[in-house]
């Protein structure tokens, strides 16, 4: 599948499960002085989820382009670091939950997807039972539900709406990590179970000062990325070597004499292995900045704009190291 055909297809089953698919929004957060850029689908929403504001409806599915900076130098460095990212999202304010919820994630993987079950693995919170039962009633199996903690399990920002969460990892197999199921039961970070999905069951208020009561209303919050998801369906090594970011590495190659090497993931030469991180940097930065640009966002010395300068200026010397 192409990377647009995915998230079409995300957008279309959200949709024939009643949602309403909302636009993606600016990068540029409206009446939000907390965020620097919508960072998240969700970011876009907050207002509906706080009861600020009324929701067009109470199911709503999106595609949301967004930017992280708090990574800058690993871009290009690891698989899936990125500054400018899609995520895929369906959300429930006050209707659906966690039983539902956890039935769409099932169908949309298995069923649309068509990934393999016997490399589809579920985390989920050590307390919530109930979501251990619902992916066990969808036929996940047992030994493929691996138990988390508050730490790795519980989304809470200290105040304000939390809850337990339920994360969809795909096993890419031994040829990225020998070591197995014990990456995912002790939280280390690898190449091998690749994170596709993560369902927020909102039911909690926290008062800052960790005393929880249950809201009012439950909500769903679930970010799905889209570029993780399109190097599984497309096979390739790290998520630049979709169609996302191809494109844009093969116009970089025809202004050196130096070529990109997917395949040097495995073989891992030093020289070959910067040659590729320069392609990358060009590849994510100038995505992220022609993005922001395209936003109103232009290149300065203060906020919004300095990010930008900054991005171009790290593709600019990644293009001098490229020749």
């Amino acid at each position: 599948m192409t990377s647009k055909e995915i998230r079409q297809k995300w957008l279309d089953f959200f949709a024939s499960k009643g949602h309403l698919v909302v636009e993606s929004k600016s990068l540029i957060p409206v009446n939000d002085p907390s965020l620097l850029w919508i960072n998240s689908g969700v970011a876009t929403l907050k207002d509906y989820f706080s009861g600020k504001k009324i929701p067009p409806a109470k199911r709503l599915t999106n595609s949301q382009k967004s930017i992280r900076t708090n990574d800058i130098e690993n871009v290009g460095v690891t698989a899936r670091h990125h500054t400018f990212f899609e995520m895929l999202g369906n959300f429930s304010i006050g209707d659906y939950f966690k039983k539902e919820a956890i039935a769409f994630g099932y169908e949309f993987i298995f069923d649309v997807l068509k990934l393999d079950k016997q490399r589809i693995y579920i985390t989920y919170y050590s307390e919530d039972k109930d979501t251990y039962n619902y992916w066990i009633q969808n036929g996940i199996d047992p030994s493929h539900m691996i138990k988390g903690t508050r730490d790795t399990n519980f989304w809470d920002v200290g105040q304000g709406p939390c809850g337990p969460d339920t994360e969809i990892f795909y096993d890419r197999g031994e040829k990225y990590d020998k070591r197995g199921i014990e990456l995912l039961k002790n939280d280390i970070e690898n190449d091998r179970y690749i994170e596709i999905w993560n369902i927020v069951f909102s039911q909690f208020n926290n008062d800052g000062e960790n005393n929880y009561t249950d809201l009012a209303t439950k909500n769903i919050d679930t970010g799905a990325g889209l570029e993780r998801i399109v190097s599984i369906m497309q096979n390739a090594p790290t998520n630049f070597d979709t169609d996302l970011f191809l494109p844009i590495i093969h116009e970089v190659e025809k202004l050196t004499t130096l070529k990109y090497d997917i395949d040097n993931y495995f073989r891992k030469d030093p020289k070959q292995t910067k040659i590729n991180t320069y392609f990358k940097i060009i590849a994510d930065h100038m995505r992220a900045s022609v993005n922001a640009i395209n936003d109103g966002v232009l290149p300065s010395n203060v906020g919004r704009g300095y990010i930008i300068r900054r991005l171009i200026r790290r593709s600019y010397r990644a293009g001098l190291a490229l020749g």
